[in-house]
């Protein structure tokens, strides 16, 4: 097996409802999350584990060889098919190549159909044999994602036959049922349970970190005769149903087509990655903060909304995600999360509202939507949400948030945490930044910024609050940005702590607050403290608390959240503020891309596999943490990515974006 292969590498396909598949290149499963068949019950929420994993072996006249593994708590790496693995890619959809003693190679896909809770699973053979036949065993859970299940008396083994290829089981009553079609071969009921099994992933995060999965009997396919096809839902789907017309193959094959056409449409491996985080949510749209156990956040949505749709040209998107979102806002406040029947809004964030007037602007600004009035405007709910947001911040709304009388945006009370660097270990707030937080006042005033464009008195608010931040917030001795000022909203006494946060002052952002020799001098500041080939350290080494490892149990990774773990969300910000001061030249472009850009971009190859992770160790080696298919950290590459292909071509006839394949051609 090549070295390159590792089980930290990881692979996902997302069903486009907020259900996905999800696993490692080597077949071994190492968190609780990762599993076959994930669905959701109310897209995106209410994530169910189906089908964890299967065990599969071939019987040839050579030998009986297994094509899989699990780790089990003593242990053991059972059965040895790992061993067998030579190949694995992703394109078009997770593919596995195994090896036999005998010469013979058998080749496994796993593809999940777009809008439906439906996976594919195929093995065919490569060589030849007289006789192969392929022996799988499914391992279900129907427990919630988030679960560990274990073996109990009222797991349901039964099996409901319809017909002779398509079948279906209820383990819970209550719970999605899980149904089978399969192809040339057969079914037997032979009820067992996998005991024990070992997740490391789960082990290194210090949660518990061992199951039970039951594994209801056995399909049986001859492989010399067809490719083995076994098609597994939730729910009864076209591909599952009993009355389907064509055989589970022929319905393969059409799911096949129909996958390789849509994906292919996509210009780029960034752009097909990006959709994955575009779900449905009722008859809408929204954003998936990340896999696997993120749902819908308020301010990673409209952060990431600005490369997944803005940059790739999917305006119709943009405007259905930010016209639901504009449907929540309260006393001038959008939640921080999405939230359903029965759930309490959580307004406990001060920037996802100012965030959602950024993108919301720069979404006009795409579609030119500013000039129409009234309800006619298809963009008033848009416009009402901005108009709301800044009137409801400036008259001052939740957790002490107001507009002070030097313009500035001031927040925060005991027990809250509203920026983004919002962890809390055992009740308490890591970093609370209460008071006037550096960033906030650049989307304060960007968001003044699109407020005057629908009613002009806001010009002298942005105006003094860019004339009070230049005043307020230079700390001259260090040539750089306080990250708060009015600490604890104590007058005069500002936060010096040396963090990323400043550069949203001069990149990041449609209106810098600084410019001249202060931009230049912050730049350089982040550049030499702060920056890393994954993006910004969250607090400079030498700082009091500084955590170069982001590691341990929960309290332990929550107090490094944000101490100086790196965020690749940030380099978007950090490259655009580059830019600013060094010149917006193509040379200069080139040098970012090949600086800042390129070491994400061979990263994903390395973790998992097309995605960004949500961060990474602050010091060397600077291993991947957290959440592996980050939405914002890909975003940010998407966005920086137009901005550098737009410098570089400037001047061509056409749209570079379009040119060079940043943008579709057409809007989706």
């Amino acid at each position: 097996m090549p070295t390159r292969l590792n089980e930290s590498m990881e692979w996902l396909e997302a069903d486009g409802l907020g259900g996905f598949a999800m696993g490692t290149a080597t077949g071994v499963r190492t968190r609780r999350y990762h599993s076959l068949l994930t669905t959701s019950l109310h897209p995106p929420t209410d994530r169910f584990a189906m089908v964890k994993g299967l065990d599969a072996w071939v019987e040839t006249p050579d030998g009986t060889w297994a094509i899989s593994s699990q780790r089990y708590a003593d242990g053991r790496v059972a059965p040895d098919g790992v061993d067998r693995l030579v190949s694995f890619k992703t394109t078009p959809w997770p593919t596995w190549e195994y090896l036999l003693p005998n010469g013979l190679r058998v080749v496994h896909e796993l593809l999940v159909k777009h809008g439906s809770p439906l996976v594919c699973l195929s093995w065919r053979l490569v060589g030849d044999t007289p006789h192969a036949r392929l022996i799988v065993r499914p391992q279900l859970a129907c427990a919630h994602m988030h679960a560990l299940h274990h073996a109990n008396p009222g797991f349901d083994f039964k099996v409901h036959v319809e017909t002779p290829t398509c079948l279906w089981w209820r383990p819970y009553e209550g719970q999605p049922a899980v149904f089978a079609a399969a192809t040339n071969g057969g079914y037997v009921q032979d009820p067992s349970w996998y005991r024990g099994l070992h997740y490391a992933e789960e082990a290194a995060r210090g949660f518990d970190h061992t199951e039970d999965l039951g594994s209801p009997g056995v399909f049986r396919w001859e492989l010399t005769e067809a490719e083995g096809v076994l098609l597994l839902s939730a729910g009864e789907t076209p591909e599952t149903s009993p009355r389907s017309t064509g055989s589970p193959l022929e319905r393969l094959a059409a799911v096949r087509e129909a996958e390789l056409a849509r994906r292919s449409a996509f210009p780029s491996r960034l752009h097909t990655a990006a959709d994955k985080y575009i779900v449905r949510r009722g008859e809408g749209r929204t954003v998936i903060a990340g896999y696997p156990w993120f749902g819908d956040w308020g301010r990673d949505t409209f952060i990431a909304l600005r490369g997944l749709c803005l940059a790739t040209g999917r305006l119709d998107d943009a405007r259905t995600i930010l016209t639901r979102w504009a449907g929540t806002v309260s006393e001038g406040m959008i939640p921080n999360r999405f939230t359903d029947s029965g759930d309490t809004p959580e307004f406990n964030a001060v920037d996802a509202s100012l965030w959602f007037v950024v993108a919301a602007g720069e979404y006009l600004d795409a579609c030119d939507g500013w000039g129409a009035r009234g309800r006619v405007d298809p963009h008033h709910a848009l416009k009402d949400a901005i108009s709301s947001i800044v009137e409801g911040y400036a008259r001052g709304t939740r957790y002490a948030i107001r507009a002070c009388a030097d313009g500035l945006l001031a927040a925060g009370e005991p027990g809250v945490q509203l920026s983004w660097m919002d962890a809390r270990v055992q009740g308490r707030e890591v970093t609370p930044r209460t008071g006037k937080p550096v960033e906030v006042q650049a989307l304060w005033v960007n968001a003044l910024h699109y407020a005057t464009k629908l009613d002009a008195r806001w010009a002298s608010v942005k105006s003094q609050a860019i004339e009070s931040f230049r005043r307020r917030f230079w700390d001259a001795p260090n040539r750089r940005l306080f990250d708060v000022v009015d600490a604890d909203h104590r007058a005069g006494s500002n936060d010096a702590t040396l963090r990323p946060n400043q550069i949203l002052a001069v990149g990041g952002l449609p209106i810098p607050l600084i410019e001249g020799d202060q931009a230049r001098d912050v730049v350089e500041c982040v550049e030499r403290t702060l920056l890393t080939p994954y993006g910004l350290r969250t607090l400079a080494p030498g700082e009091g608390g500084y955590r170069p490892r982001y590691e341990g149990g929960p309290d332990q990774r929550d107090g490094a959240y944000h101490q100086g773990a790196v965020w690749p969300w940030l380099v978007g910000s950090f490259v655009e503020a580059w830019l600013r001061v060094h010149g917006k030249t193509p040379e200069n472009a080139a040098t970012a891309r090949r600086r800042f850009l390129d070491p994400l971009l061979r990263h994903l190859d390395e973790g998992g596999i097309d995605g960004v992770s949500e961060l990474f160790d602050a010091d060397a080696p600077r291993l991947p943490r957290g959440c592996p298919f980050q939405a914002w950290s890909l975003a940010e590459l998407l966005r920086i990515g137009a901005i550098l292909d737009r410098i570089e071509r400037a001047g061509t006839p056409a749209d570079p974006l379009v040119k060079t394949g940043l943008v579709p051609a057409r809007r989706r």
